[in-house]
Parts: C-alpha cells; sequence; structure tokens
C-alpha cells in the first residue's frame, strides 16, 4: 500500500504539472500553475517524508501536512475551472484524484490516532 501512493501521489503531481502547461499565458492562471506545481509536488514529497516517520506522532504531523497540501491542490484545481481557464473535461480525473487521495490521507491519520 506504501509504494502504491507513492507512486499514485508522484503520479497526482505529475499530470498536474502537465495539467499546468493547458493553462493559458495570464496573470491569474500563471499564479494558479505556481500555486498548483508548488503544493501538487508537496503532496508527493511530503507523503515520502510520511513514510519515513520514526515515531507515531511525526507520522501524525506528517500525514497532516500531506492532508493540506492534496486538499489545497484540489482547491487550485477548482478555481481553475471555476475561472474557465481549462475545460472541466481535462480537469475531472484529478479533481477525482485529490478527492480520493484527500480521503485516504484523512483515514490513515484516523487510524493513527486510534492506535
Amino acid at each position: 500500500m506504501k509504494e502504491a501512493l507513492k507512486k499514485r501521489t508522484k503520479l497526482f503531481a505529475y499530470n498536474c504539472v502537465k495539467l499546468t502547461e493547458l493553462l493559458p499565458n495570464t496573470y491569474l492562471a500563471n499564479h494558479i500553475k505556481g500555486q498548483l506545481i508548488r503544493c501538487s509536488t508537496s503532496v508527493a514529497a511530503n507523503y515520502r517524508a510520511t513514510c519515513l516517520a520514526q515515531s507515531k506522532p511525526s507520522f501524525v504531523a506528517k500525514i497532516s501536512i500531506v492532508i493540506e497540501e492534496v486538499d489545497e491542490s484540489n482547491f487550485w484545481l477548482e478555481f481553475a475551472l471555476d475561472e474557465n481557464l481549462i475545460e472541466k473535461v481535462k480537469i475531472e480525473s484529478l479533481l477525482r484524484e485529490s478527492s480520493e487521495l484527500t480521503a485516504i490521507f484523512v483515514a490513515s491519520r484516523k487510524t493513527a490516532n486510534k492506535k
């Protein structure tokens, strides 16, 4: 599961970066590009750090960062869509993936907090 999520978060970051190449060259779109690249790649990088956590509190802290970053990625994806900067069909799968990843990581944090 851990390796599968490493691959999945890396692919999510990659697909978000590729999506930014489809956005127009406007001030707003360029801002969204930078934000989306930053937070989506942070999801993958911080999930890797979570896998190396040496204690439960460290795991919970790191997974909380992952949750924040994937939720922020979702925000920027929605914002790009709301501003009509990209067609819905080109962004739907990333919106779905960000929601699924958020649910997975929230459940993981809940499980860790119960133990």
